[in-house]
């Protein structure tokens, strides 16, 4: 089957099934371009829970198929492929976050979005990386736990001194080995580029940033500044949207080849229309789970 016959069959099922494709900024670009939403993962799982779409097809890994259902329990939510795991989110464990919490008995739990439903189910409320110093601001507590990305809540710290953060040492692998010195190396062959990087970074690697942002956060700064060059400290394939929508402007990786997440790029065109055919694999989470997990991420969108 031709790559024009794939996508022929998808949106043809898609529209039977009544369903919505969501594809995160690091899928493929072939993936990107069937996707009806393309974004942060919380911010397409709310957008997709607004719809009357009866079926979620996520196109991204298994948390962000999670959260889906969290904010959408009455809706069918499918993975394509059920085998696409996080590295950061399977570094933490429940026992880890209680540990944490006898610890520290004064202090409130944010979890970073990027966290399996479990996870959310035993915390105060979520972040994203785009909201989590606005969260952590917005907290009435002098004490935090944030989990499970030590390097978004070194990044939050810095702006509130008079807080403690405590901190699990998880880490996203394609973020957290990005070096100082392949930032430099990048920045002295592209002299006239900003340099925009994601807080999931080391703080040596955030120091040398123009800009620290999200994935959406990248997208926006890169029409919105008037720099023409723009060097990006994220996951390799967030290229392909800022090139797509910004073709008068050069982006430039400091490290393509270490910066790539193989789960974010195991899903393809067939896995997709598969998923449409057999309506599976679907995401199923026990309601305890389920509830008490979108507690944590309603009292974040109440709190920013």
């Amino acid at each position: 089957m031709t790559k024009g016959e794939l996508i022929k069959d998808i949106l043809k099922l898609k529209k039977e099934r009544k369903a919505i494709i969501l594809a995160h900024n690091y899928q493929p670009p072939e993936i990107q371009d069937i996707a009806d939403l393309r974004g942060d993962s919380l911010e397409l799982s709310l957008k997709a829970s607004k719809t009357d779409a009866e079926v979620i097809v996520f196109c991204g890994v298994i948390f962000m198929a999670e959260t889906a259902k969290i904010v959408s329990p009455n809706k069918k939510v499918l993975l394509p492929v059920k085998e696409v795991p996080c590295d950061m989110a399977d570094m933490i464990t429940v026992e880890d976050v209680m540990k944490l919490k006898e610890e520290h008995p004064n202090a409130k739990v944010v979890t970073y979005v990027n966290s399996y439903a479990e996870i959310k189910a035993v915390s105060d409320l979520c972040c994203t990386s785009a909201n989590a110093v606005k969260v952590a601001g917005k907290i009435d507590a002098k004490e935090i736990i944030m989990i499970p990305d030590m390097n978004l809540a070194r990044y939050t710290q810095r702006f509130y001194p008079d807080k403690k953060i405590y901190y699990f040492e998880g880490f996203c692998p394609f973020h957290h080995f990005l070096t100082p010195e392949e930032v430099i190396e990048c920045k002295k062959k592209h002299p006239n580029a900003v340099f925009i990087a994601h807080p999931e970074c080391k703080p040596e690697v955030i120091d040398l940033a123009d800009h620290v942002a999200s994935t959406s956060g990248m997208l926006r700064l890169a029409k919105e500044l008037d720099d023409k060059e723009f060097i990006i400290g994220t996951e390799v394939g967030l290229l392909y949207p800022l090139q797509k929508e910004n073709p008068d402007k050069k982006f430039y990786h400091p490290s393509p080849e270490k910066m790539l997440c193989k789960s974010m790029k195991k899903m393809s065109l067939e896995d997709i229309l598969r998923s449409l055919e057999t309506l599976e694999p679907e995401v199923i989470l026990p309601e305890e789970i389920r509830s008490k997990a979108y507690q944590a991420v309603k009292r974040m969108l109440e709190t920013v």
